[in-house]
This record gives structure tokens, sequence and C-alpha cells, in this order.
């Protein structure tokens, strides 16, 4: 027969399993004329702000979504629902930093933070570091263990057309 068979590992490495969880979360949000445009918790000059009932920061709503649903622990919506009043205009950071501490109620621990901001504008770049920095701060771990990105959609679609802004996150966490 041309096929080996290589042997196949049967247990985990050290005994135990490490508890590692994937998280991915994703968000949209239209612009909208007369509100900051908040991404990263940094505030960005720019003609228009994006449409949504906390400050609307997509790139902040997406990690959220992405640690919750690593976690098991549903999605922004339930723990924050645009229905309440209390969340009207708040400040992503505050729902970054409740979703951290729920993450710690459940022993979970960030091995890293890996996300991506698709926007035709305004350019992202100088802002990064910042961003990677606040969230680190929200999330009370190193900011080596965030990554965010930017990137065009090449002028297609509503992202290329102006219309709005969407973020994806991917993370990691362990017990």
């Amino acid at each position: 027969s041309s096929s080996k068979q290589l042997p196949l590992a049967t247990a985990p490495i050290l005994g135990q399993p490490p508890g590692f969880r994937i998280g991915h979360g994703l968000d949209v949000h239209p612009f909208v004329v007369g509100r900051k445009l908040i991404l990263g918790g940094v505030e960005i000059p720019f003609e228009q702000g994006l449409y949504g009932h906390s400050d609307a920061d997509v790139l902040l709503h997406a990690i959220c979504d992405g640690l919750l649903g690593a976690a098991g622990l549903g999605d922004i919506g339930r723990h924050f629902p645009d229905s309440d009043p209390v969340y009207a205009g708040i400040s992503s950071r505050v729902l970054l930093e409740n979703v951290a501490r729920l993450l710690e109620i459940n022993c979970y621990h960030i091995s890293n933070v890996d996300a991506t901001v698709m926007a035709e504008q305004p350019r992202l770049v100088p802002y990064m570091p910042v961003m990677e920095q606040n969230i680190a701060a929200c999330l009370d771990c190193s900011v080596e263990k965030i990554n965010i990105k930017a990137t065009t959609t090449e002028q297609l679609g509503f992202i290329g057309r102006g219309e709005g802004i969407a973020a994806q996150a991917v993370v990691l966490i362990y017990k």
C-alpha cells in the first residue's frame, strides 16, 4: 500500500486540554450626519459619524460579540439591548469593560484579539495604535494581545459607496 499510517495523538499534551475557545464578532453601522465618529474608542475627525443607540463604535461592538460568543455568553444585544434607554449614547468602551468583567467572572482570559475595520474613508492607520491601547485598557490585558487592521472594499458595496463602516473580530480566550 502506498499510504502510510501515521500515529495519531490520542491524549492532550500534558494531560488536560487548554480550554481554548474561539469567537467571531461582526458589526455594521451606517453613516449619519451630526454625530462624532468613534472607532476603537477614538474620536476620529470626519464629516459623519455612525448611527446607533450607543456611540455606534463598530470595532468595539465586533470585539464584544467575539468575546461573548467565545465564552458562550450570547451577544452584545442580549447584554446591552438597544431598547434600553440606559445604553443610549453610552461609550462602547464601557460596554467592552463590562464584557471583560463577564469573562473574568466566568474565569476566561484573553489570548488575543484580531480585528479588521472595513471603510473606504476615513484613513484609519494613524489612529490604530491608540485604538489598540484603548482596547487593551478596557480588557485589562497587554497591548501585544490586540491587533487592529483596516481595509477598503475597493469601492464595492455599501462600504465602498461610503454609506457606512463594518468591523469583524476574531478572538481566542482560555480558562
